[in-house]
């Protein structure tokens, strides 16, 4: 028998081989990711601003969950404890990416779009499975982001409203603009705002972009003079019923601040980069504030004359660009970051109340390196076991090879895709011992039915296909049976294992188990 011409001809044996050594190649590169009962992680504690009852702490946690796991966090732990804490676990990651899951929870989430200082959209008309992310696109040496979602009826038709008669007008879109706040910022910051912007186009162009008819945020500029100080103290001291906080620079003189503190005031020094705002021209002259982290300002993209005549439209974006500052390859993990950043928090909605993170810890693993080797262990022991069985049930020693390299595959398979998109956590071990199993059993109705009828007139793709009937009834029934519980929202654990179980079913009988029926066939039965 010619090995190569009889296997390696076989489309079902190559069709393996291409997903094996394709996996083995993004195992390399990628790496697979294990979860924290293996390798640990971190907890990031919160606590919310005041106490909320049993329904409000399942909504609080159930939003958290979806903007980490939409983020990309794959084994994310969410859990409250009492009225007022919450709990935040995940796998260990970088330093950065902890970072920003602590930004992604802290942010209270509320979405407003302002043109002319009229609300023209608000969080509450997105729909939140229409939220998509555009892969970041280079135009020359700008890197953009762009985030698009689609809103309701009636949040379209009250968009159309708000926008009619104002082409060309920017639409300011904010995500957590600050709510009962002055800005004090030293003049001197709006002469360096940006380059060819004067300091008055700068600081028209902000206060254009505050304005706000339900909740202005004043920007009150200070010189170093007694006479701007003192205008400045007069200003705050007459408006400390209507706010609560002052962001202010952190250049101003120390007595302001101090005299902000003894309003009662919740007084924030922010640093020059936090301070410094982005501009852009529209015409000769004209400029408008682009984006301010400061105040939330994502965008204010001009209105396109199309949309402003009255016409309803449904679907939106969010776009923006990298800072010009950054290298190519950082321009891109710039604008990915953030468009993932922003899809999270939209995707999640906003949150009920204000929320404090505080200072993240490692958590050790649970089960850690030796419940590894305990397993790897034990599917030895199971594939010897299983190789036993065989020879005593077939007394053919052949058939060990065939059935416990096409498990030993579809099981690289499954952890390959697993690790990859996902996390290789407790349960998702379950599942693919579950799914082994299975494989087993299949392999195990395949070989029976070549066996028994192996000296009859009938061909193998006869055989094969009277096997692959039950084999194909079986993983549909299995994959039916595990579809409830993959939608899960609330048990992560029910989910890994659904979703190692699914993945295992459809690669056994579109991979793996075909390839072995070939591998048999061939051997036993002449076509």
């Amino acid at each position: 028998m010619n090995f190569k011409k009889s296997y390696l001809a076989d489309r079902r044996i190559i069709a393996l081989i291409i997903v094996f050594v394709a996996l083995a190649i993004l195992d390399v590169h990628y790496g697979l990711h294990f979860g924290i009962e293996f390798v640990g992680g971190t907890q990031i504690p919160v606590t919310l601003q005041k106490s909320v009852n049993a329904t409000e702490m399942d909504s609080i946690i159930s939003t958290i969950d979806q903007r980490v796991s939409t983020f990309g966090l794959k084994q994310v732990t969410v859990e409250g404890v009492g009225s007022s804490e919450i709990y935040v676990s995940l796998p260990s990651v970088s330093a950065s990416e902890i970072n920003k899951t602590a930004s992604i929870i802290e942010s209270q989430g509320k979405f407003l779009g302002v043109v002319n200082g009229v609300q023209a959209i608000n969080g509450s008309g997105i729909l939140p499975g229409s939220i998509g992310i555009v892969p970041p696109s280079a135009i020359n040496n700008t890197v953009e982001w762009q985030v698009t979602f689609f809103i309701t009826d009636s949040a379209a038709k009250a968009f159309a409203k708000a926008v009619f008669g104002q082409a060309n007008k920017p639409l300011y879109m904010f995500l957590d603009r600050p709510s009962g706040t002055i800005i004090l910022m030293n003049g001197s910051m709006l002469g360096n705002a940006s380059a060819g912007v004067s300091a008055s186009e700068a600081e028209s162009a902000i206060k254009n972009a505050l304005a706000y008819n339900k909740d202005p945020i004043p920007l009150i500029v200070v010189y170093n003079n007694n006479a701007s100080i003192s205008a400045a103290e007069s200003y705050i001291n007459a408006s400390r019923r209507s706010y609560t906080q002052i962001f202010a620079s952190y250049n101003l003189p120390g007595s302001l601040i101090s005299y902000a503190k003894s309003l009662n005031y919740t007084v924030k020094l922010e640093s020059k980069a936090n301070m410094t705002p982005s501009f852009t021209e529209l015409a000769v002259g004209n400029f408008t504030l682009n984006t301010w982290p400061l105040v939330g300002l994502l965008s204010s993209p001009q209105l396109n004359p199309s949309i402003t005549n009255g016409s309803v439209g449904d679907s939106y974006e969010i776009s923006g660009a990298a800072p010009s500052t950054l290298s190519y390859a950082q321009k891109i993990s710039y604008a990915d970051n953030i468009s993932k950043t922003i899809s999270s928090i939209l995707t999640g909605g906003a949150l009920p109340v204000q929320v404090v993170v505080g200072t993240p810890t490692s958590i050790p693993p649970t089960l850690g390196k030796s419940s590894l080797d305990i397993s790897i262990i034990a599917l030895i022991t199971a594939m010897v076991l299983v190789s036993i069985f065989i020879v005593v049930r077939y007394r053919r020693v052949f058939l060990v090879g065939p059935i416990l390299i096409t498990t030993l595959l579809e099981l690289f398979i499954i952890i390959s895709i697993i690790g990859l998109v996902g996390t290789i956590d407790l349960s998702a071990f379950a599942g693919m011992i579950a799914v082994v199993g299975t494989g087993v059993d299949a392999q195990i109705i395949i070989t029976d039915e070549i066996l028994s009828r192996k000296n009859t007139s009938e061909g193998a793709k006869s055989i094969l296909g009277n096997a692959f009937y039950i084999v194909w009834a079986d993983a549909a029934l299995l994959i039916i049976a595990m579809l409830p519980l993959f939608f899960s929202t609330s048990l992560v654990e029910v989910i890994g294992f659904s979703e190692s179980t699914i993945i295992g079913a459809l690669m056994g009988v579109l991979v793996t188990r075909p390839a072995y029926g070939a591998i048999v066939s061939r051997h036993y039965v002449s076509d």
